[in-house]
């Protein structure tokens, strides 16, 4: 299974991962540690495909997807 790993000081849910992901990997959820601004939160590792659209997209390059 894929690592995808989100910096949340660098993310600014933008939300451009959850739309660019075929697999649906990505939710946009507010973070209370974050004064409740939204945040990419990968909840659905498990279905990433490893195409990388989600990295190539990321305006602020928050996202890293490796192989475990």
């Amino acid at each position: 299974m894929p690592k995808v790993t989100v910096d949340l000081d660098k993310c600014e849910g933008a939300a451009v991962c959850a739309e660019v992901c075929p697999m649906n990997v990505y939710d946009i959820v507010e973070m209370p540690e974050y004064n409740n601004a939204k945040k990419s939160s990968p909840t659905r590792v498990e279905d990433c495909i490893m195409c990388m659209a989600c990295v190539n997209a990321c305006p602020t390059q928050a996202i890293t997807v490796e192989e475990e």
